[in-house]
C-alpha cells in the first residue's frame, strides 16, 4: 500500500496491492467499497501455486490519515488484519536476559545463490537481495501518467519488475512489465520468443492517462537466459508508435 499527494497539494491518493486466497477477494471488495475505496483490478500472478492466489489494487483520495485509516478497517472488517495485534515495534520472541549465544549461520541469501554481477551486466539495473531472492524494480522514466490529479511513479506501482528464486543454474522468474497499449503485443512477442510464459494481460488502475497495461511473467531455467528475457521485454518499451490504432483508424476512412 502507498499513499502519495495529489499534485495540488490538497489531498493524497492511496494505490494498493493486496495479496488474498480466493475466498478473501469478495469480503475485501465489500469492505473495501463499504469505506468509501474504490477497486481498480483483480487478477492473478502465477501459474501452478497452491493455494491458489489473488491481487486486489484499490484506490482511494482523501488525506493521507484518512486513507490509512480506511485502509486498515477495510482489512479488518474483512477478516484479513487481526483484531489484536502486537504494537508496532513489538517483539514477537522476547529476549531472554543472558542469552548471548550467536546464532549459527542462516540459510544462503539471494547474494549467495545467484551471480549478482552477472546478472546486473545483462538486466543493465543492479536488484535488491531479499532473503533467496533477488529482485530487480524499473521505473518508466519516459513517461508521466496521471490517476486521479496523482503522478504514478515507479514508488506507487507504475514499474516494470522481476524477482529470482531458486539458484544461478536452475531459476524461476516471475514479474511484470508496464506499458502501453502500443506496446502489449511486442512484449508479449518477446517474451515467448526468449521462452517466458505471459500469465496475464490487465490493467492495474482506473482513470490513467496514457492509459497502462500490466503484463505478468513467469520462467524457469538458468537465471542468465531468464534475465535476457527480461531484458529484452525492456528493450521493447519506450519505442515505436500505436500502428495498429493507425492501421484501424485508415479502415474507417
Amino acid at each position: 500500500m502507498a499513499i502519495k499527494h495529489t499534485l495540488n497539494g490538497k489531498s493524497a491518493m492511496l494505490m494498493s496491492d493486496t495479496v488474498l486466497l480466493q475466498e478473501e477477494v469478495n469480503p475485501l471488495i465489500s469492505a473495501a467499497l463499504a469505506q468509501g475505496l474504490e477497486i481498480g483490478a483483480v487478477h492473478n500472478h502465477f501459474f501452478y501455486e497452491e493455494p491458489r492466489i489473488f491481487y486486489m489494487h484499490i484506490h482511494g483520495l482523501g488525506t493521507p490519515a484518512e486513507l490509512a485509516t480506511k485502509f486498515a478497517a477495510a482489512l479488518k472488517d474483512s477478516k484479513l488484519l487481526p483484531a489484536n495485534q502486537p504494537k508496532l515495534g513489538a517483539s514477537a520472541t522476547p529476549v531472554q536476559p543472558g542469552n548471548n549465544a550467536t546464532p549459527g549461520a542462516g540459510p544462503p541469501t539471494g547474494k549467495e545463490l545467484f551471480d549478482l554481477p552477472a546478472l546486473d551486466a545483462v538486466v543493465k539495473y543492479k536488484g535488491t537481495v531479499n532473503g533467496p531472492t533477488y529482485k530487480y524494480t524499473v521505473g518508466r522514466d519516459d513517461l508521466h501518467p496521471m490517476m486521479m490529479g496523482t503522478e504514478m511513479t515507479a514508488a506507487i506501482g507504475l514499474n516494470s519488475w522481476a524477482a529470482f528464486a531458486g539458484k544461478q543454474d536452475d531459476a524461476h522468474i516471475a514479474g511484470d512489465i508496464a506499458m502501453l497499449e502500443h506496446e502489449v503485443n511486442p512484449v508479449i512477442k518477446t517474451l515467448r520468443a526468449n521462452n517466458l510464459e505471459v500469465v496475464a494481460v490487465h490493467n492495474h488502475m482506473l482513470f490513467d492517462q496514457p492509459r497502462m497495461m500490466f503484463l505478468h511473467y513467469y520462467g524457469r531455467g538458468p537465471a542468465a537466459q531468464l534475465a535476457a528475457g527480461f531484458r529484452a521485454a525492456l528493450d521493447q518499451l519506450g519505442k515505436g508508435k500505436a500502428q495498429g490504432m493507425r492501421g484501424m483508424e485508415g479502415m474507417r476512412h
